[in-house]
């Protein structure tokens, strides 16, 4: 076994135009300020980093390296949440996500993917500069709007859309790939690989691909009502990277698992603070560590109720209590008798 570092930091909700959440070595200070160990960069925050730079230039990423060093920080891994949700989009959220992508590729579908693309491209190379092994980053959906089976689906569309999806990506996994980096999808709603189902059918569909992981986030489960902790069971070979993050779930006879349109605080599902909602962190930490997850556990803040410097402050804490220390020898090692083969044998008679 082996245990899992941290505590470390998203960044991308605390980023701000106001000091210190407006450059790197102001919001690094901060959080190490709160006892972080490292962050996790949103990779598309101009405020905070220059991905084209980092992609090309190994001596902008020691100097990243150098002014978190300054803070006893470290990059746990790069983000590209918005860039991969722009991979593959339904027609249906084009004006919605059009926001993510670059000015110059606004309005014009075709040209925000292939800029999406080449996004993660440069991820890539950054990733291998800083000298990290893993990249966080969504999936993008074609196939939901179709989420639920009313209309009925008619026969193949979900088999085409996630083909096509993973003839989008199969060519990033590779690139991924040749540089020894893991691609690490958030399971999340609204992204067309949203629970264990649909990561399988996405595995398949790009022929197991060695580079395709899990961004294990227990929070997206408890908001489905699924098993956050039988998830862990079933996927940890592929669980490379892990965000913190609480959620609470309270159907009530108005709503239930779709929200019923509500703003976030009248949901039965909403995001918490961690320690204020219902994942049992204790089994999740136990669970990873069981099964030799070693990397980053890394808060990502976001609560309906709470402010976030004080969600990250108790979330720094809150996370340090949890690592778990793996255990070098067996509990009963006292009792040991010290028999031998031979010995064995003649115990059970032979």
């Amino acid at each position: 076994m082996r245990s899992i570092r941290g505590p470390a930091i998203f960044l991308a909700q605390f980023a701000g135009d106001a000091p210190p959440f407006d450059s790197l070595d102001g919001i690094a200070g901060w959080a190490a300020s709160l006892g972080f160990k490292g962050v996790q960069i949103p990779s598309w925050d101009a405020r905070l980093f220059d991905l084209a730079r980092a992609a090309e230039s190994r001596a902008y990423c020691e100097d990243v390296q150098a002014l978190l060093a300054k803070h006893g920080l470290v990059v746990t891994e790069l983000s590209t949440h918005l860039q991969g949700q722009l991979v593959a989009v339904h027609p249906a959220y084009d004006a919605a996500f059009d926001g993510f992508a670059a000015p110059a590729v606004r309005g014009n579908p075709k040209a925000r993917q292939a800029w999406a693309v080449e996004q993660m491209r440069l991820a890539a190379r950054a990733s291998r500069n800083l000298g990290l092994t893993a990249h966080a980053t969504f999936s993008g959906a074609l196939a939901w709007p179709y989420v639920y089976p009313w209309p009925q689906r008619p026969p193949g569309l979900i088999a085409t859309a996630f083909a096509e999806l993973a003839a989008r990506w199969r060519p990033i996994l590779d690139a991924f790939d040749e540089v020894g980096v893991d691609v690490c999808y958030e399971i999340h709603p609204g992204e067309d690989l949203h629970d264990g189902a649909t990561f399988e059918m996405f595995l398949d569909a790009v022929g197991g691909h060695p580079r395709a992981s899990i961004l294990y986030d227990p929070s997206h489960f408890v908001l489905q009502a699924l098993d956050h902790l039988a998830f862990i069971d079933l996927y940890h070979p592929r669980i490379r990277m892990f965000h913190v993050k609480d959620a609470e779930f309270r159907p009530t006879g108005r709503v239930g698992v779709y929200g019923g349109y509500q703003p976030w605080v009248d949901r039965a599902g909403r995001f918490r603070s961690l320690g204020d909602g219902q994942v049992e962190f204790g089994a999740v930490f136990s669970k990873l560590t069981q099964y030799g997850f070693d990397g980053w556990a890394v808060l990502e803040w976001e609560c309906c109720l709470k402010h976030p410097e004080d969600g990250a402050r108790e979330g720094a804490e809150f996370i340090r209590r949890h690592l778990i220390r793996v255990t070098e020898k067996a509990f009963d090692d006292f009792a040991a008798s010290g028999t031998d083969e031979a010995a064995n044998r003649r115990m059970l008679g032979l």
